[in-house]
């Protein structure tokens, strides 16, 4: 994303959908009479705004997004209101990240009746977060290179009750599970957005700013405030303890 989307997609209110959006006539394939109802949360209003013209066609793809938001409170807020069948989650939101709103919305995945179930859509494909999100209760995990038809049919599959894995990530959820020594939930790198987990990276790989701007195409201003802002947020005095806080996380 960019640094511009970063800026504005954290700042938009919850949103609860006006079902007369949808105006997209029945294709051939149609949907097999199956709907299902979704919640996207996800701090980048220009993804969420992709992702639901990619999937949000009721009458073509039989999914209804009925509400969105970009942050916890926001997230379990509509969450509570609309009680969608399944949440598109992305892992790192601001206000303490998927996993909070994981365990704020406890009860509403218990519910036997109508059971909120959770699909984590997330940038990362790192184990930590994977497992995470999982032992919060999320039935499944896929990455945002995900296509839109597959992004469909695992909304289904996980309204129905399976597990759905983007196919590399499967095995970080088997070994964890059957390991003692599986990576903890790291409420350090929940604090950080994305942008900043990447420069984190690149800062701890040795990256001057302004390699680390062409990397990610943005200004050096732009690295030397992400760069801040982890110092900040990490509790770190420089770039050299930034560095061993990574290396210590095998994040290089």
């Amino acid at each position: 994303m960019s640094d511009a989307t970063e800026a504005n997609g954290t700042t938009g209110e919850a949103e609860v959908a006006d079902p007369g959006r949808d105006t997209a006539e029945p294709t051939a394939e149609g949907t097999a009479g199956r709907r299902v109802r979704v919640v996207l949360v996800d701090d980048h209003r220009m993804f969420r705004t992709g992702v639901r013209a990619e999937i949000g066609q009721t009458a073509r793809t039989g999914v209804e997004v009925v509400g969105e938001a970009p942050d916890v409170d926001q997230a379990v807020s509509v969450i509570t209101s609309t009680r969608p069948e399944v949440v598109l989650l992305d892992v790192h939101l601001p206000g303490g990240g998927g996993v909070e709103v994981l365990r704020r919305s406890a009860a509403l995945m218990a519910d036997p009746e109508q059971p909120v179930r959770f699909l984590a859509l997330s940038v990362s494909d790192a184990a930590e977060d994977v497992i995470g999100v999982i032992r919060g209760g999320a039935r499944g995990y896929v990455t945002k290179t995900i296509t839109g038809s597959d992004l469909i049919d695992s909304i289904f599959r996980v309204q129905e009750g399976d597990a759905v894995f983007s196919p590399r990530l499967a095995g970080f959820v088997l070994d964890a599970f059957a390991s003692t020594d599986a990576p903890p939930v790291d409420e350090d790198m929940d604090r950080l957005t994305q942008r900043e987990r990447e420069v984190l990276r690149l800062i701890a790989r040795g990256y001057a700013y302004k390699e680390i701007g062409k990397q990610l195409f943005i200004s050096v201003k732009t690295v030397e405030s992400h760069v801040s802002a982890v110092l900040r947020k990490l509790q770190l005095s420089n770039r050299h303890e930034l560095t061993r806080w990574a290396t210590a996380r095998r994040l290089v």
